[in-house]
């Protein structure tokens, strides 16, 4: 009789291990292609903006391509200890693919391991891994061809003046890639153009207050300037405060008009431009940069050749003039111009 009872209870755990099975694999049957998205923060719009235009690009050619999206969204509020657990927990979702902007580059390589040891292909978004454990795909922005867009619309811009520029560069952090070689395609195009010469390069590690200090010490040592290329327009607040010290907060058009020349377009930097104190600029096109991204999780969901190699894609920005701004869509300074962190 025991043995009875025994065998009764082994046949009813393994029944219920092939129930729990096969409720699992009706979740993976059920046509849904599911992507794990784990970002390292979501304090600041642009985040936000990545995320809704890759959602709604994804639904616009998912289905062209047999895929039905669904995302699961996880935030570690700028710790890597908790974006490696979201990760984690992501893997044990079995999710169909995990997409995620580093924290940390260092540390996002054992997040890919565990992900590849799951059989989870891994993109890596914006930030790459600074490990030798590689996502089966990267995709940021190109910040060389951005710091080159918008130093050539400054040369072109001076060379109609019929003026030999003077431009003060306000450079990034140096320890970021991004800053090293927005800075790089200014000087080679200093170089290249002979339209301008640079008279000094103030370091700001992305600190406002140095943009401040900085831009206001370079106007009092070269009251000559007539130009400013700034590696990032995210501090605009600060740079209007040192262009106001030396009454040089003027429109374009009016007398002592310093030129401006930006990269990213932030949502203060828009309104300046919107308002006539911004010349030039050339996006970090988070509409773009969700584009590319689309595609790549649909090529990697339908097995299709990606086009790149481990290089990845670097997705360039769209130059622009005030004249130009208002006609422009899926700008995300102004879409999420009032987007508060929920």
């Amino acid at each position: 009789m025991k043995k009875l009872v025994i065998a009764i209870l082994l046949l009813s755990l393994v029944t219920s291990v092939f129930v729990f099975a096969g409720g699992q694999q009706a979740e993976k049957d059920d046509g849904k292609y599911v992507v794990g998205i784990s970002w390292d923060e979501k304090s600041i719009p642009l985040i936000q903006a990545w995320e809704d235009y890759l959602i709604a690009e994804a639904e616009l050619i998912g289905p062209k391509n047999g895929l039905d999206y669904e995302f699961i969204i996880n935030v570690a509020d700028l710790d890597p200890t908790r974006q490696a657990a979201n990760i984690e927990d992501l893997i044990q979702q079995d999710v169909d693919i995990i997409l995620a902007r580093a924290k940390d580059g260092a540390a996002i390589g054992s997040s890919i391991r565990a992900a590849h040891d799951a059989g989870i292909p891994f993109v890596v978004f914006d930030r790459k891994s600074l490990t030798e454990e590689q996502g089966d795909a990267y995709i940021g922005g190109d910040s060389y061809l951005q710091g080159r867009s918008t130093a050539e619309a400054l040369a072109k811009l001076l060379q109609e003046k019929g003026i030999k520029g003077k431009v003060i560069e306000v450079m990034g952090d140096l320890k970021d890639n991004n800053a090293v070689l927005r800075s790089q395609a200014l000087n080679e195009v200093a170089a290249e153009r002979g339209a301008f010469e640079i008279l000094t390069k103030v370091p700001t590690e992305w600190d406002p207050q140095k943009f401040l200090s900085g831009i206001t010490n370079a106007l009092q040592a070269y009251p000559e300037a007539d130009s400013i290329f700034l590696a990032s327009d995210f501090a605009w607040s600060a740079v209007q405060a040192a262009l106001e010290t030396h009454g040089r907060y003027k429109k374009i058009g009016e007398e002592g008009h310093i030129i401006m020349a930006t990269c990213d377009l932030f949502p203060d930097a828009l309104i300046a431009m919107e308002n006539g104190y911004i010349d030039i600029s050339t996006t970090w096109d988070a509409y773009l940069h969700a584009k590319a991204l689309a595609d790549v999780l649909t090529k990697i969901g339908t097995g299709s050749d990606l086009g790149f190699g481990e290089e990845g894609l670097l997705v360039p920005g769209r130059l622009v003039y005030p004249e130009t701004l208002a006609g422009m869509v899926n700008v995300w300074s102004r879409d999420y111009a009032d987007w508060t962190a929920q």
